[in-house]
This record gives structure tokens, C-alpha cells and sequence, in this order.
């Protein structure tokens, strides 16, 4: 994947997570928290696309002490991967509200 192309909505919430250290569960947990339950992200989606984004190396094994509960970290490319997704996502955003707004008048 290019540095370029958007990530998934799944990717994105992970990566979000990632701004501190982080273990499997605690990534899950944090996303249904503060999604208030709309977004789920199953263990086996979620161990999938950290596989993933370690291979991008766009995060990273922050401490790998506890093979139970490894913690990740996104990377400073996955950093700006993740802050040129957020523009994208942004422009989308205001696109959508723009096109409603023009609805409404």
C-alpha cells in the first residue's frame, strides 16, 4: 500500500488507536467506547490488520515482554500516513455537508 492511498475505516480506528501504546484488547475496547457501540473490530479482523500495518511498518511491537498482551505504537510514517488520511476524510466530510446543505435550501 502506498502512503498515498486511504485506508479502510477498520485500519483507520486501529491506527487512531495507536497514538499511545496499546494492547489487542484495549484497542478494541477503546473503538467501541468511543464509537458508543456502532464500530466493532472483531480479535480476528483486528490481529489481521496489525499484521498488516506492521509490515507497512506503520506500527510497531512497543513491548512484546507479555506474550499475552503485546502493546503497538504507530510508527512516524504511520503517524503521516495516518494524518494524510484524516485530510482526506476531512475534504469527504465537508463535500457530504456541503451536498446536504444544498439539499435542505
Amino acid at each position: 500500500m502506498k502512503k498515498s492511498e486511504q485506508l479502510t475505516d477498520s485500519m483507520f480506528y486501529i491506527m487512531t488507536a495507536l497514538t499511545k501504546p496499546r494492547h489487542g484488547y484495549a484497542i478494541m475496547n477503546l473503538i467501541e467506547e468511543t464509537s458508543k457501540g456502532a464500530i466493532t473490530i472483531g480479535p480476528a479482523s483486528m490481529y489481521t490488520i496489525i499484521k498488516k500495518l506492521l509490515q507497512q511498518e506503520w506500527i510497531y511491537l512497543y513491548d512484546g515482554s507479555d506474550s499475552r498482551r503485546k502493546t503497538y505504537l504507530l510508527t512516524k510514517e504511520g503517524t503521516a500516513v495516518l494524518e494524510e488520511d484524516l485530510k482526506v476524510r476531512k475534504r469527504m466530510m465537508q463535500l457530504a455537508e456541503t451536498g446536504l446543505k444544498e439539499v435542505e435550501e
